[in-house]
């Protein structure tokens, strides 16, 4: 094995040429980066001898056809030569950099409905690996997930390395309800009432989440902006399963289909007359 082809340098190079050719052929190979750890391990290995002026003088004679045979990484001479710059360049211990290897994570997002927070929705998953491998799991989306959290399915990451896998890690992805806002575990149902209906009083149909019919009951004299709270019929917590309301907020319609002699009337009351 050549060191100097390894490292990509000559044979007079100096010791501040090994140092920088070690630096950046350690960071293009390191397994942390996708690197192969054979060649991780050959780059290691030419730099602990070539930077030890005994041991490279060793290698040098041994090269030109001088010498026995010779172990470059008994350790005999003391510590971890390369120590330093492995240390500085990915802050730890080159000792312990093998514990420290582990295979990655995956992040997916998985899209739900609002309906599905309240009930919670089970995912067949496909993904594919660094590998090339798909992999598909069976996945449980608890029932009140917000938009945006991250659930960790451990062990069902990736497996390049030796060693437990990855974790998986799914972030929800709620899609927008066309009828209806989530604010924590409310939501929030805008209904456009006629003007009149406010003022004489009204019921209404209101569809839930789910898509029950309930009735809501709106008083004379309701003004624009006004706000029903109707408890239980927003979405459940997470942590205690308990729902939140459902916040019906007024939004009056002036109506487009009076004619002349309705609103003569409805102006004879206004004036009195």
């Amino acid at each position: 094995m050549d060191y100097y082809s390894i490292l990509g340098v000559p044979k007079d190079a100096s010791d501040k040429d090994l140092k920088s050719a070690y630096k950046k052929a350690s960071m293009k190979h390191h397994p942390d980066r996708g690197g192969s750890e054979e060649t991780f391990k050959q780059i290691n290995e030419a730099y602990s001898t070539l930077k030890d002026p005994q041991k490279r003088g060793m290698y040098d004679h041994q090269q030109n056809g001088g010498g026995q045979a010779f172990n470059f990484n008994t350790g005999n001479m003391g510590g971890n030569p390369f120590e330093d710059i492995f240390g500085s360049m990915f802050g730890g211990n080159p000792n312990m950099r093998r514990q420290q290897v582990r295979n990655p994570d995956v992040n997916i997002r998985v899209p739900i409905t609002l309906k599905e927070v309240i009930t919670g929705k089970k995912v067949l998953a496909t993904y594919r690996l660094r590998n090339g491998q798909e992999q598909t799991v069976d996945l449980d989306i608890p029932i009140g997930a917000k938009h945006g959290d991250t659930i960790r399915f451990s062990g069902l990451g990736e497996s390049s390395f030796p060693g437990p896998r990855g974790d998986l890690y799914v972030q929800v992805d709620i899609s927008r309800d066309r009828n209806f806002e989530r604010s924590g575990d409310n939501i929030i149902l805008t209904l456009r009432v006629n003007c009149l209906q406010l003022i004489t009083g009204c019921k209404q149909n209101i569809k839930t989440v789910e898509g029950k019919d309930i009735a809501l009951t709106i008083p004379s004299n309701t003004k624009h902006g006004s706000t029903f709270s109707m408890n239980g019929y927003g979405l459940p917590n997470m942590h205690t399963n308990r729902r939140g309301s459902m916040l019906i907020k007024i939004e009056a319609e002036i109506p487009q289909t009076l004619t002349p002699a309705q609103i003569q009337k409805i102006g004879e009351i206004i004036n009195g007359s």
